[in-house]
């Protein structure tokens, strides 16, 4: 059994937290808030999530989460239909679906799943209001701000795009820094009682379950975009703009108020029925958006990154929080069966080999303007084939929809350890586990090769 310190109770944080406590190992988690205020409102579950998290015992439907409908391509000026897209063959194909969900449900939800007596392996413990503000990577250990040094066997570095541990782990600083396109990112939350009230407004609940809008002005540099959550009732809204004001940011503050009259004036160009929409915002906050190119080692001796101290990734293709739920998962994978200190750091090389091209992969391609993968085609050559690269939207949601982490850590492992297999109590569903039985391996018959995973009408390059 090993000893693992997390520093960061975010979704990383907590997925690697349940993975690791399934493989068997005692965790406890440094986190620096009191997390009575979960960031960020909204946020995707991905097929390629939600096929690992469902079998954790997450259930989406009880949990409020809102299943992806269609996907409407407007013009802001003239609110036109353009183009559209459908979510309906996911479930057919991936057996998973893309799932919306409210940021602080989901929180609560892997909070309780890596606490939780009932659970396999000892509960996660988490500690709240510690911060960490030192590693060492040759014990290691974690150095609190009251002066405390915790060690441990593994130390999992999930302290998010600010990170401390991606300094250690590098050797040096890393700061992210804004995009060249969108740099700045407004949210607001309005419930859908809100617009039922008002005539003017009534006609945004109208087929809305699981209903996306987008709304791009190029001309202009805005994006307005819009889905619900929380069983439909509320709807979530985000706004994309080029700020002059925030060109030189270097940190976000996710508490940030903006205001109103301001916000209305962004997109004073749009439609006066998005515009009533958009009044009715209240509570609304911006942040500038920020990244890092992805980095050249994730480990160093037993310290280990996960999450968005490894890759912080834009939000473009609604990929962020899977990358940090994929590098959990994995991580709990590759470390079942590690029994002392010793073990750990040929694991982790295992860990980054698995977890690297993938997450920089989806990391380029959120990060891309008008004109498509192609422009970022050099890079994405360092981590694929040119035969590989996604080429199209379609292409993009294939490559990221269609990964599967728990195939693809096993088989790894499986190389590096022929005896390897998942403690049989991994996932909720044995057949899940894909152990070998009678030396073959017994996989969920759901998963298949995936040939599409989403209707679209038009194929264009893509445009960010």
């Amino acid at each position: 059994m090993l000893d693992v310190v997390i520093v960061g109770a975010g979704i990383a944080g907590l997925s690697a937290g349940i993975s690791l406590r399934r493989a068997g190992h005692k965790v406890r988690i440094y986190e620096r808030s009191s997390m009575n205020n979960e960031v960020g409102a909204t946020i995707n579950i991905t097929p390629n999530t939600s096929r690992f998290l469902t079998q954790w015992g997450l259930d989406p439907e009880a949990s409020g989460f809102v299943k992806a409908g269609p996907v409407h391509f407007q013009d802001p000026v003239t609110m036109e239909i353009t183009s559209t897209e459908s979510h309906a063959e996911n479930g057919e194909l991936y057996d998973a679906f893309l799932w919306y969900a409210h940021r602080e449900d989901l929180h609560a939800i892997l909070k309780k799943i890596a606490t939780d007596s009932a659970g396999p392996g000892i509960p996660v413990t988490i500690h709240l209001n510690s911060s960490v503000v030192k590693y060492n990577s040759d014990l290691p250990a974690v150095h609190l701000q009251d002066g405390e040094e915790v060690r441990a066997d593994l130390v999992v570095g999930a302290d998010g795009i600010h990170s401390i541990a991606c300094e250690t782990v590098l050797g040096c600083e890393n700061p992210p820094v804004p995009p060249n396109h969108y740099n700045s990112c407004c949210h607001f939350l309005i419930p859908a009682e809100v617009f039922e009230k008002d005539p003017e407004t009534k006609f945004w609940n109208e087929d809305a379950d699981g209903l996306v809008r987008l709304f791009t002005d190029d001309k202009n540099d805005t994006r307005l975009i819009s889905y619900p959550c929380r069983n439909n009732t509320i709807h979530n809204f985000i706004g994309m703009s080029c700020d002059e004001d925030i060109k030189s940011a270097t940190r976000e503050d996710f508490q940030a108020e903006f205001d109103k009259a301001k916000l209305v004036e962004k997109f004073s160009s749009f439609h006066p029925s998005l515009l009533a929409i958009i009044s009715k915002a209240t509570n609304i906050k911006r942040w500038p958006l920020l990244y890092r190119a992805p980095v050249q080692t994730w480990h160093k001796r037993n310290m280990v990154l996960a999450g968005d101290a490894a890759h912080p990734v834009l939000p473009h293709q609604g990929q962020g929080g899977a990358m940090g739920l994929e590098d959990g998962l994995a991580l709990g994978v590759v470390m079942a069966g590690a029994e002392d200190a010793s073990d750990v750091e040929k694991r982790l090389e295992v860990y980054e080999k698995i977890r690297k091209a993938r997450t920089s992969v989806v990391q380029l391609l959120s990060n891309i303007e008008k004109g498509g993968p192609r422009l970022v085609e050099n890079e994405l050559l360092k981590f694929m084939s040119k035969e590989d690269i996604p080429r199209t939207q379609k292409d993009i949601f294939i490559h990221n929809f269609g990964y599967d982490v728990v195939d693809e850590t096993i088989k790894t492992m499986e190389e590096f350890d022929p005896s390897f297999h998942v403690p049989h109590d991994f996932f909720e569903d044995d057949s899940f586990n894909m152990n070998h039985v009678n030396g073959e391996l017994s996989k969920m018959s759901g998963f298949i090769k995936v040939e599409t995973c989403i209707s679209i009408e038009t194929e264009e390059e893509v445009s960010a």
